[in-house]
């Protein structure tokens, strides 16, 4: 496994009870020892279509074209595509090849993810690049623990419900 850094994956493990992160794949936005970490879930989208919430946006967003549920913290945007979007979007259309919106964040206070990690609450693998435009975001945990490889391929696997198993 990987160490904790921006660009990295956390992936929840069967076993992590809470449900805002149950199944979820989290790409790490910032990792700062003093401050704590700072991501987004890449594989809740929502029903809500970018253009009811951010319609001069809707012409440049990726598939699905929906408002992606970043995380529990804050229902404002999270700004992790570095865009102001106040900005115009013609003004950035050319520089952008793949463009999502994410509402709110999952944040972790100093060393309490650490201590998640070690509690087995979680994964941290590699990142690729087309992790944060899958246009199947609800396949994206299977697909990261598949392509892991190993153990961790079989737990792609785990049922929904191992009661029922």
């Amino acid at each position: 496994m990987e160490d904790v850094r921006a660009g990295r994956l956390l992936v929840a493990t069967p076993v992590l009870g809470d449900p805002n992160f149950r199944r979820t794949v989290v790409l790490v936005v910032e990792d700062e020892p003093e401050e704590g970490t700072l991501g987004v879930v890449l594989n809740r989208p929502t029903k809500v279509p970018v253009g009811r919430v951010l319609e001069p946006w809707t012409d440049l967003v990726s598939n699905p074209s929906v408002v992606f549920r970043g995380g529990p913290v804050s229902a404002l945007p999270s700004r992790v595509g570095l865009i102001d979007l106040d900005t115009p979007p013609q003004l950035v259309a050319g520089g952008i090849a793949s463009f999502r919106v994410f509402a709110g964040y999952a944040g972790w206070g100093p060393g309490q993810l650490q201590a998640e990690i070690d509690e087995g609450a979680w994964y941290v693998l590699s990142a690729e690049p087309a992790d944060v435009f899958d246009p199947e975001p609800e396949q994206l945990w299977r697909a990261v623990l598949r392509r892991s490889g190993g153990a961790l391929a079989l737990v792609a696997t785990y049922p929904d419900d191992p009661a029922l198993n």
